[in-house]
């Protein structure tokens, strides 16, 4: 199966603007480097309510398992599309705007009760893709294991660092 994969994608991202690319596409690495299959689109909360509500309607039948949904300013694309199916939704707010995505955090994280989006950081599209990988990694043993890779891969990173520091010493790091 192809990652980028139209037909039978384990996560749906969807984007309210082309805008939110550059910091989705650090989330999209991550589902490629644990051999994740997912499906890209732009919808608008706003200007294209109907397809959002079509696209969620349909994701459930078309493999997808978990939505990561990027949004900022009112950030309603998660909610809209958690209103319109039970897959789990992964909010992702982005920082953007007149006040840097505080709003989009808010709309996001105040759901109603009934309705919930999981929320991570501002523009934090990697931990939006670990939280898809792990919700996949309950039924998976594969990828369960490919998650387990990758932590242990951030902890080496962190010891070479550390060992840098110890060798070079704070002033030449």
């Amino acid at each position: 199966m192809k990652l980028h994969d139209k037909h039978r994608p384990s996560v749906g991202i969807v984007m309210g603007s082309d805008s939110d690319l550059p910091v989705v596409a650090k989330g999209l690495q991550v589902l490629e480097d644990l051999q994740i299959s997912f499906e890209v689109n732009i919808l608008s909360a706003h200007r294209t309510p109907n397809a959002v509500a079509s696209w969620a309607k349909s994701a459930e039948q078309r493999g997808v398992k978990v939505i990561v949904a990027a949004a900022g300013l009112a950030a309603h694309l998660p909610g809209i599309l958690a209103a319109y199916t039970v897959l789990p939704v992964i909010g992702l707010p982005i920082a953007a705007g007149p006040l840097q995505g505080s709003d989009a955090l808010y709309a996001i994280v105040q759901m109603p009760p009934g309705i919930p989006v999981a929320t991570v950081g501002l523009s934090n599209a990697t931990n939006a893709a670990i939280l898809a990988a792990q919700i996949l990694a309950l039924s998976d043993s594969d990828l369960n294991a490919r998650l387990a890779g990758y932590r242990r891969q951030q902890a080496e990173a962190v010891h070479q660092k550390q060992e840098r520091l110890q060798t070079t010493g704070w002033r030449n790091y």
